[in-house]
């Protein structure tokens, strides 16, 4: 009896152990899930903010950053960053550029690469640099493409000239377009501190032949300051050179003889005595 019933449980216990192979060896296979591909990497790249036409001096107006997929973009494309933006101050577009444009690096012409001026310059035209500190140099506003005029203040040291005439004031040259700021040519290279904080020590001017020599001559006169004009008022407008303003016109006390009056001299005399021995005046 009792092996009658072990081998009736052998017998079960195979029957299961059967069955749970088949079961398993017959259930259809889960079909794997696939995993989702990873979304493109994507970067903010610098692109031209408004059109540009040829030959346009780049200004930090002149491009704004755009997001686009990184394997998208174009061979050349510049991602936006502090150094990026700084190469381009100041930089001459190659070609025309319509709006949202990648800004390449073979669609511009950098300051100091080589070849930057003579593409820069105008048909007979020469470049000029003038020394500027942060006050004539109106502080860093100035960028390559505005168009200035040149005031030189000069005091002239001739006693016999009355007091209103011995400073003077004129325009040496109107309507002048700034080419290049800076050493080397390199206009906007921000350096570390924030944006428009440079010292800025020269201002490079497209000039004809004789209005290099006025600057040459001016430079050695006096001081020199530049004077931006409107954006809307055209390029190269012909205006005649006005008149000098001189410290008169300037200073009604001046103007009226009414200045800071000399002291008048002091006398010291020495006695000896009841006769008189020697003055001095000083």
């Amino acid at each position: 009896m009792l092996l009658r019933t072990l081998l009736f449980g052998l017998l079960l216990l195979g029957l299961v152990g059967f069955g749970g192979v088949a079961w398993v060896s017959l259930r259809p296979a889960e079909t794997p899930v696939a995993e989702a591909p990873p979304p493109p990497a994507r970067a903010m790249f610098l692109v031209a903010a408004r059109p540009l036409r040829a030959g346009t001096l780049i200004k930090p107006e002149d491009f704004a950053s755009q997001e686009m997929e990184v394997d998208a973009a174009p061979a050349g494309a510049r991602r936006d960053s502090r150094e990026a933006r700084s190469e381009l101050f100041g930089a001459m577009v190659r070609r025309s550029l319509p709006q949202g444009d990648p800004m390449l690096t073979e669609d511009v012409l950098r300051p100091g690469d080589r070849g930057f001026l003579a593409a820069v310059l105008g048909p007979d035209m020469r470049a000029v640099s003038v020394g500027v500190d942060a006050v004539s140099g109106t502080a860093g506003l100035i960028w390559p493409g505005d168009r200035v005029d040149v005031v030189l203040t000069q005091q002239i040291n001739d006693e016999g000239l009355p007091l209103h005439r011995r400073v003077a004031g004129e325009t040496v040259l109107p309507d002048v377009r700034v080419i290049a700021i800076d050493q080397a040519l390199v206009q906007g290279a921000m350096g570390d501190g924030p944006e428009g904080n440079r010292q800025v020590r020269t201002v490079t001017l497209e000039v004809t032949q004789k209005q290099a020599e006025r600057v040459a001559v001016a430079t050695r006169l006096g001081r020199l300051s530049l004077i931006v004009r409107s954006a809307t008022g055209g390029e190269g407008t012909a205006e005649a050179m006005p008149a000098i303003t001189w410290g008169g016109d300037v200073s009604p006390a001046l103007r009226a003889g009414r200045g800071v009056a000399e002291a008048p001299p002091q006398t010291l005399q020495i006695f000896q005595g009841a006769a008189k021995r020697e003055e001095f005046r000083f």
